[in-house]
Formats: structure tokens, C-alpha cells, sequence
């Protein structure tokens, strides 16, 4: 892929406007951050873009043609883990192969299968726990088993709903490390949504903040640091707080 395209985008629920007029760009191998309020319609936005559920009006387009989810390669990371319980940790990660090549109908041999599985386990750092089931793990290591499940079927684009905002702060830190090393080898265009701005700006090229609802884009903020990336440096916090000055005019307790 080359370019996805949000053009006025709009989305209502009855009479519940949600998203309102929202157009911007995700080129390839960009990771973009969406920042914004909490409930002003993050998740709505990814729910189109992935495919789940129409838009009122507006269009998105992958390299000029409609998404269609049976079609282009895109995966999503939700907020929750969600791992199966009766899997273990090698099973889930082969589910979303499985679910591929029954959907679609692929001729994608089992050695094939098991290469890729246990490329992307030594990628996302779970070797040598193929075998344990979820409740014998982390909620940390579910969420790389997410990460791994995405990855596996090696997608053309990555969406992320903040998919680390129940970790605790080690955790977090850890696994944006991680995320940004898979990042970096694989060359996937992510495009991750978060309420948490520290986050936004260690992890993204671009930050897109949205208004409260009814969502609309207020402001694009390019990221100009090179990685990996110093929270402590002067030039980190001066990106944190325009952010947050921003996000101030729409909820102004911050």
C-alpha cells in the first residue's frame, strides 16, 4: 500500500452525530497517532476504517480504492486482549492464519503456518511460553500475543486501539519499546489511537488530535525527534504540552 485516504468522514447514530466532516492522510510506513478526549469517537473512526461498520457519509480509501476488509490486509489490536482461553499461547497466535486461510479460502500449507507463528513469537518476545494458556500469563503477554496474532498474517496496515491503556506504567513503557523495534524491521503503516499524549508522542511521525464529540480535527502536529526518544528532554515535553494546549480548548479541566 501506498496511501490510505479519510475523506469527510461522518458518522451518526440515529440522532447521535459522532464523527463530523474528518479527512486526513496515512502514508506507508507512517506510524500516526489519533489523540483525543475521552468518548469523542476514536474507536467509531477505527471501526470504519477497519471495515466493521459504515460510515454516514465520507469515503476511505486504500491506494484509491474502497477498503473492503476482504480484499485489503488490515488487522486490529483492541483495547482488550482478547485471547481465547482454551488455546494456548502458540494457538492463538496461529488463529488469525487459520481464520485467513478458511475465510479466503488460501492454499497456505501448515509448514508455512508454523514458520510464520513462531517467527513473529521470537519477534514479539513471548520464545519459550508457546505452550502456557492465558490465564497463566501476563496481562502484558497477552497483549504481545494480541500484537503477534495481528502481525501474523502480515498486514498491509496495523490499527490500534489503545491497546496498552490497561497496563501498568512499566509494562507500557516496555512494550512501546518492543512495539516501535517491530515497527522499525517489519515497516508496517500503523495507524494507533490513544488518549494518553506521552504515549502519542514517543510512539508517532505524525499526532492527529480530535475535538470532543462530535469528533472533528483540530490540529496535526508532526513529530520532529529522532528515535528512540528521551521523555525527559526538553524537546519531548515542548511536543507533550502543545498537545495538551490543544486538548485544553476542548476539555478545559486538564
Amino acid at each position: 500500500m501506498s496511501k490510505v485516504e479519510v475523506k469527510n468522514l461522518t458518522k451518526s447514530f440515529g440522532n447521535l452525530l459522532v464523527l463530523d466532516n474528518i479527512s486526513f492522510s496515512l502514508y506507508e510506513n507512517e506510524f500516526l497517532c489519533i489523540c483525543g478526549p475521552t468518548g469523542c469517537g476514536k474507536t467509531t473512526l477505527l471501526n470504519i476504517i477497519a471495515g466493521f461498520i459504515p460510515p454516514t457519509s465520507g469515503s476511505v480509501l486504500l491506494d484509491d480504492e474502497p477498503i473492503d476488509p476482504r480484499k485489503h490486509n488490515i488487522s486490529f489490536v483492541f483495547q482488550e486482549p482478547s485471547c481465547l482461553p482454551w488455546r494456548n499461547l502458540l494457538d492463538n497466535v496461529r488463529l488469525s492464519l487459520e481464520i485467513k486461510k478458511t475465510v479466503l479460502k488460501l492454499n497456505i500449507l501448515e509448514e508455512e503456518i508454523n514458520r510464520r507463528v513462531k517467527e513473529i513469537i521470537d519477534l514479539v518476545g513471548l520464545k519459550g511460553f508457546e505452550n502456557f494458556f492465558p490465564h497463566q500469563i501476563s496481562t502484558g503477554m497477552k497483549q504481545r500475543i494480541a500484537i503477534a496474532r495481528a502481525l501474523a498474517v502480515d498486514p498491509d496496515m496495523l490499527l490500534m486501539d489503545e491497546p496498552f491503556a490497561s497496563l501498568d506504567a512499566q509494562t507500557m513503557w516496555i512494550l512501546h519499546i518492543k512495539l516501535l523495534e517491530i515497527w522499525s524491521k517489519l515497516k508496517k503503516t500503523v495507524l494507533f489511537v490513544t488518549h494518553n499524549v506521552e504515549e502519542a508522542v514517543y510512539l508517532a511521525d505524525r499526532v492527529i488530535i480530535l475535538s470532543k464529540r462530535p469528533a472533528k480535527v483540530i490540529k496535526t502536529i508532526k513529530i520532529d525527534l529522532k528515535r528512540p526518544r528521551n521523555k525527559l528532554s526538553s524537546n519531548f515535553i515542548k511536543y507533550r504540552e502543545e498537545i495538551i494546549d490543544v486538548l485544553r480548548t476542548e476539555v478545559p479541566e486538564l
